[in-house]
C-alpha cells in the first residue's frame, strides 16, 4: 500500500566557477577553482540525478559526499534517507531522516520517516509521523491517508473515515483515499455511501481495476447482482488476470443462480493460481448446486490440501458426501469442521455416530 513519496530538491550551484589566469614566462594557463559551496551543490545534484536514473548505489555515495563537506545539509540527509528507503535500509533511512529533522523540521521528513517505520512493522510510530506532519503542515493530504489506512486496518474504520475524508479535504481527486473511504464505509455498513465514494474515486481515476472490484463488492452486498457481474467485468477489463475479480464475478453469478458460468469463472482464476483455495470452495459450491457432487467432493478436497484447517471446506464436502451416500466420510468432515471452530457442523451431526 506504501510507497515513499519523494520530494527531491535540486539545488542550482551558487556561486559561478572562478577563473584565474596567472601570467607565467613561457606558458598562460586558466586555472579553475571551485567553490566549496559549488563543490557541494554538484555532488548533491549528481545524486538527485543518479536517485532519478534508479541508479541508488552512486547516489548515496553522492549525498554522503556532500554532507562530509556541509555537515548541516539537510536536504542531503533528507534524500539520503529516501535513497536508503528505496533500498530497504529502513533503519538506515529512519536515521537519516532524524538527522533532517535535527537540522530543521519540515513535514516531509516526519511523513517519510512514518513511511518508513510503518515499513519496520512500527504503525503506531507511523501514525504518530503522520499527525507531526500534519501538525507542521496542516494541508499534507498524504499523511492523513495514510495514517488512515492505518485506522482501517487496525478496524477503527469510523476515524480512518475521518482521516481519508481529511485528506479529500486537501485533494479533492485523491483517488485512493476516494476508494479507501469507501472500504471503510461498507465495514461500517453504509452501502450507499461505499458505492457513492467508489465511483467518485473511478471518475477521478478511470484505471483503477480494484475500484471496480470494490463498486462490484458492494453493489453484491445490495443485492444488485446484475450491477456487481457489471462492475467485475469492467474490472477484469482492466488487469486481464485479476483472480480476485474473476472469483467475485463467479460468486455474484452463483448468487444470482447462474451455476454454470459461475463455475466458468472460478475455472479462470484457478487458470491464473491453482493455489487459490477460496475458488475451489466456491467451485465446490456451484457444482453442487449443479449436482456434480463427486466435482463438489474433489474441489472441497483440493482446498484442504492447501488448508488444512479450512473448516468450512470440511463443512462442505461433508453435505456433498452425504449427497453420494457416503454417510461415514460426511459425519467424518462434519466432526472435523466442529473441531476446527466451524459451529454450524453441529446442525449436521444428528445422525452420526
Amino acid at each position: 500500500m506504501i510507497k515513499l513519496n519523494l520530494r527531491l530538491w535540486v539545488l542550482t550551484a551558487s556561486l559561478a566557477l572562478s577563473l584565474s589566469a596567472f601570467a607565467q614566462t613561457d606558458t598562460v594557463k586558466a586555472k579553475i577553482i571551485e567553490d566549496s559551496s559549488v563543490v557541494v551543490d554538484k555532488l548533491y545534484n549528481r545524486g538527485i540525478e543518479d536517485f532519478k536514473n534508479k541508479n541508488f548505489n552512486s547516489a548515496l555515495k553522492n549525498f554522503s559526499d556532500a554532507i562530509a563537506m556541509k555537515a548541516d545539509f539537510e536536504r542531503a540527509y533528507y534524500n539520503r534517507g529516501t535513497t536508503k528507503f528505496e533500498m530497504k535500509d529502513y533503519k538506515g533511512a529512519i536515521a537519516d531522516f532524524n538527522s533532517a529533522l535535527g537540522i530543521a523540521e519540515k513535514p516531509d521528513s516526519y511523513f517519510s520517516r512514518g513511511q518508513a517505520e510503518y515499513e519496520l512493522g512500527e504503525k503506531q510510530k507511523a501514525a504518530d509521523d503522520y499527525t507531526k506532519t500534519v501538525q507542521v503542515k496542516k494541508d499534507y493530504a498524504q499523511a492523513y491517508y495514510y495514517r488512515g489506512g492505518i485506522k482501517f486496518e487496525d478496524g477503527n474504520y469510523k476515524e480512518a473515515v475521518t482521516d481519508f475524508t481529511s485528506a479529500i479535504t486537501y485533494k479533492p481527486d485523491y483517488a485512493y483515499a476516494l476508494n479507501d473511504r469507501g472500504s471503510a464505509k461498507r465495514k461500517l455498513g453504509d452501502l450507499d455511501g461505499a458505492i457513492k465514494d467508489y465511483k467518485s474515486s473511478l471518475v477521478a481515476n478511470s484505471d483503477m481495476a480494484f475500484a471496480y472490484n470494490n463498486l462490484g463488492s458492494a453493489k453484491r452486498k445490495k443485492g444488485d447482482f446484475t450491477g456487481a457481474i457489471a462492475e467485475y467485468t469492467e474490472a477484469i477489463n482492466h488487469k486481464k488476470d485479476y483472480i480476485i475479480a474473476y472469483n467475485n464475478r463467479g460468486s455474484a453469478k452463483y448468487d444470482a443462480g447462474d451455476y454454470e458460468n459461475a463455475v466458468l469463472d472460478f475455472d479462470r482464476a484457478l487458470g491464473f493460481n491453482p493455489s487459490y483455495e477460496y475458488a475451489y470452495i466456491n467451485r465446490a459450491a456451484a457444482k453442487f448446486k449443479l449436482k456434480d457432487y463427486k466435482g463438489s467432493v474433489d474441489d472441497c478436497t483440493e482446498a484442504i490440501k492447501l488448508n488444512p484447517k479450512y473448516g468450512y471446506a470440511y463443512l462442505n464436502r461433508g453435505i456433498a458426501k452425504e449427497m453420494l451416500r457416503d454417510d461415514n466420510g460426511a459425519c467424518d468432515d462434519w466432526k472435523k469442521a466442529i473441531e476446527l471452530g466451524v459451529e454450524a457442523a453441529r446442525d449436521y451431526i444428528g445422525g452420526c455416530k
